[in-house]
């Protein structure tokens, strides 16, 4: 029997699940934020993501997370018949109500971040004290 299901047999059985995964992605997050302010070219986008958390987003990466939000009904694939090709991405109204969830989300993470940090210290320490009287 095999472990995991195929992408088609797990959206049968929790679509929802996979929107989440969608939107909470590395890079879906990063584009639905983005997005929040204006439409962009995707190059434009690439920089923004990139510039966002230290680490660029690759062009294959941006092009299959793009094709996925854009498949789930939250952003506009507008490609224009001009040479050379131009293509806009925006959010979709759907889209924009996500993006405000995760950038609501993206804030507390930020605000918390102190927060976050000492229970990490906490943690560490305590599980340094265990593992040394062992």
């Amino acid at each position: 029997m095999p472990v995991s299901k195929s992408g088609a047999d797990a959206e049968a059985l929790c679509p929802h699940r996979l929107v989440l995964e969608h939107v909470t992605s590395r890079w879906g997050v990063l584009v639905l934020i983005e997005l929040l302010e204006r439409s962009y070219r995707f190059s434009e986008l690439r920089r923004a993501v990139g510039g966002s958390g230290g680490r660029t987003v690759s062009e294959k990466m941006l092009t299959q997370t793009l094709q996925t939000l854009e498949r789930d009904g939250l952003v506009h694939r507008d490609a224009k018949p001009v040479i050379p090709p131009r293509v806009d991405y925006s959010l979709t109204d759907l889209g924009r109500e996500a993006a405000e969830q995760v950038r609501a989300l993206a804030r507390w993470t930020h605000d918390r971040m102190d927060r976050v940090e000492a229970a990490r210290r906490a943690y560490d320490e305590a599980r340094d004290v265990r593992s040394r009287a062992s």
